[in-house]
């Protein structure tokens, strides 16, 4: 089949070809406002009959614009790689995926997946409830705890972060780190306070080593796991998780302290926080995960807390300027960089380079 690269691209001839069903006409609409990616939902009307097949879908894109289809090309390959090799081997929720197709250099792609309406995005800005954040740290033990230690992963070739172990690449993104820390402060200016500013430059300078801290201790990770890559159903009994384009490998805690200190507002993080690490342990011990003891968690998610930066960082540093877009990395940012104060995480990174 032909990749369809833009909108008008998702036929009925095209949708029924994949499902290898006929399907009479389409409707097409857009869903959010993705940045590095482009979601549709499509209402199908089939020759037959509905039947039982679906009566809407969710079709991701690659983003409209040239240049941030190349730029984040890697990231396709790893959403793909993640629907078509990875989902039926962990347990986290994510949509059912009916079709995916992606080009040999990953800049044209698509995927055709369950439509989770009515379900709704997290609001990053707002920040979460206590009883979404129950549910998104045990849905992500579904992630880590059948992945935990399991060195076949290494193979994954879309890889984003560097592998755990790995001193040449952990010194790469170390540099890489510094210049988006650098980048981030110059657009954003004075809207960033002199104490966050401090916390980021001095965390960011430390990311080599922290990524070195723990290399035994490892299972696939989110990478962007926060509230706009989670879909709530309106009893906010389910979590479904989405957006895979930042799959990697390293310390299972760093996605968990990152969803805690960008999608909580901090006195709610401040007084959850341990409430919410027993629950994501409890939920690990319960995959079979030996050998971690509840204060190891701790303090591998006190250690974690620098992806918060890290992550909001490298996102905005070489990305457009969009007014929500701003006010959302701010928000991230400081939330972060109080949570690495009040987590004492720089003191702890520190510890290891003794």
């Amino acid at each position: 089949m032909t990749i369809p690269c833009k909108p008008e691209d998702l036929t009925a001839d095209w949708l029924g070809g994949v499902l290898g069903t006929p399907v009479a006409s389409v409707e097409v609409t857009a869903i959010g406002t993705g940045q590095t990616g482009a979601t549709y939902r499509v209402a199908a009307t089939y020759a037959g009959g509905p039947g039982d097949a679906p009566a809407t879908f969710a079709v991701k894109l690659p983003a409209q614009d040239d240049a941030v289809r190349e730029r984040v090309a890697l990231g396709y390959l790893s959403e793909v790689e993640f629907y078509s090799t990875v989902t039926t081997q962990v347990a986290i929720p994510v949509p059912g995926c009916f079709y995916s197709e992606i080009s040999s250099d990953g800049a044209d792609f698509v995927l055709l997946m369950a439509d989770m309406a009515p379900a709704v995005q997290g609001d990053q800005i707002a920040g979460c409830t206590t009883a979404e954040a129950a549910l998104a740290v045990e849905a992500l033990a579904g992630l880590h705890g059948p992945s935990w230690g399991d060195r076949r992963w290494f193979d994954l070739p879309s890889i984003v972060m560097p592998k755990p172990g790995d001193a040449e690449a952990a010194k790469g993104l170390g540099d890489v780190a510094v210049m988006a820390a650098d980048i981030t402060l110059d657009k954003l200016g004075g809207k960033v306070s002199d104490e966050d500013r401090v916390t980021l430059t001095t965390s960011m300078a430390l990311v080599s080593p922290w990524l070195m801290a723990e290399p035994e201790r490892f299972s696939l990770m989110h990478g962007d796991y926060r509230l706009d890559n989670l879909l709530f159903d309106p009893e906010r009994t389910r979590v479904t998780v989405v957006d895979w384009q930042t799959i990697g490998l390293g310390l299972p805690a760093r996605d968990l302290a990152y969803f805690t200190a960008t999608s909580l507002r901090p006195d709610d993080r401040a007084g959850l926080e341990r409430d919410l690490v027993q629950r994501y342990h409890r939920a690990l011990v319960g995959y079979g995960v030996p050998d971690y003891d509840l204060q190891t968690c701790w303090q591998d998610y006190r250690l974690g807390v620098l992806q918060a930066p890290l992550l909001t960082t490298l996102g905005y540093a070489f990305a457009a300027s969009t007014e929500r877009g701003d006010e959302m990395i701010l928000t991230m940012l400081h939330r972060g960089c109080r949570a690495i104060r009040e987590l004492d995480a720089i003191e702890l990174v520190r510890s290891y380079q003794a």
